[in-house]
């Protein structure tokens, strides 16, 4: 489609990159405002009210991916999420680290970006090492790491859930938004949540569809931080030598978005840590993110917001394990005040 479109001085990777911006953007200011966060919809003091607002917008993900599926705009039979060769070991092992990273930073990596633009400088000291460690574990001296785990893999009939996917997708939405509506949330709330939500099916669609383009291809993607972060950091220090991508894009614009919205608000403040205690944590949480999102193919977002509406079997088994990873390491910290532990939200 991308060739209708009257595009004469870009193509389509570099249109891709202003997509992603707007897109990240939008994400910015949707998840700043209503605090969008999977580790405080977990173990947060306002949990039910957060589940709520998360799983509105994972049940508009799933009706706009399921339907631009239906509609033949895309499909995701190639997509990496559709691997028959499933690496259960390593999405197993990646999920539970990188739940247990995002308990001990107090946010994930799409909430810590938020956080960032915020003027918090703890968010951007994790979200740096998280970007190192993901990059060392995707391409660095952590690789062979990863290679090992990955190629522990189980054939599976069918990579995604078995039967029809119509039926799979009115179950999950029904169920998650029965949920969302008795959450105790502002309407307006869950407005911006399943507006937030949209922005998933867009990714998709924005990049699978709209700027497909057969002579020069790009990967179809949505939101996700993993990945983006390491394309970032990569770009950032070798900027003459390559050009930004789809993940540049999408970062810049949700610090951007953040940033503006928090301005607008009056909530921008900068924070930094309290205690060399406080840092350590936070910078072992980082590394453990690092490591798990590159394992379990995906964060709470990428694997969680953006894979699970795909009805892939990896991304749910990736949300699962950073679900059991997330509360076992929060159970474990409650059982000990050593360290200055403790399970309240930083924000």
């Amino acid at each position: 489609m991308f060739e209708s479109l009257g595009f004469e001085t870009l193509t389509a990777p570099q249109v891709a990159v202003y997509f992603a911006l707007a897109l990240g953007a939008l994400y910015g200011v949707l998840a700043e405002r209503t605090k969008f966060c999977f580790r405080r919809a977990l173990i947060g003091e306002d949990r039910r009210a957060a589940m709520g607002v998360w799983l509105t917008a994972l049940a508009v993900a799933l009706l706009g991916t399921q339907g631009a599926v239906y509609m033949e705009w895309i499909a995701f039979a190639d997509h990496r999420f559709m691997a028959s060769d499933l690496p259960l070991i390593a999405i197993l092992a990646g999920g539970a680290l990188f739940g247990a990273g995002m308990v001990l930073t107090r946010g994930c990596a799409s909430r810590l970006t938020v956080l960032a633009g915020t003027g918090n400088l703890r968010a951007l000291t994790v979200l740096a090492v998280f970007a190192i460690v993901a990059h060392a574990t995707l391409k660095g001296v952590l690789a062979p790491l990863r290679t090992a785990l990955v190629g522990q893999t189980i054939a599976l009939d069918s990579a995604a859930l078995p039967g029809n996917p119509l039926i799979w997708t009115a179950a999950l939405a029904l169920a998650t938004l029965a949920y969302a509506l008795r959450s105790g949330n502002r309407p307006g709330t869950l407005i911006l949540a399943a507006a937030l939500g949209l922005l998933v099916p867009l990714g998709w669609v924005g990049t699978g569809f709209v700027l497909f383009d057969d002579f020069d291809p790009i990967a179809m993607e949505s939101l996700s931080f993993t990945s983006p972060w390491s394309e970032t950091l990569f770009w950032t220090v070798a900027a003459t030598s390559i050009p930004a991508g789809f993940g540049a894009g999408l970062i810049g614009g949700v610090l951007l978005g953040a940033l503006a919205s928090a301005l607008a608000a009056r909530r921008f403040v900068w924070q930094s840590f309290s205690t060399p205690v406080e840092t350590g944590r936070y910078l072992t949480g980082a590394a453990l993110m690092g490591v798990g999102g590159v394992l379990a193919g995906g964060c709470t977002v990428g694997a969680g917001l953006s894979g699970v509406p795909t009805l892939s079997i990896a991304a749910i088994l990736a949300l699962a394990a950073i679900t059991v990873g997330a509360l076992a390491t929060n159970a474990a910290l409650s059982r000990t005040a050593q360290g200055g532990f403790n399970t309240v939200p930083a924000e």
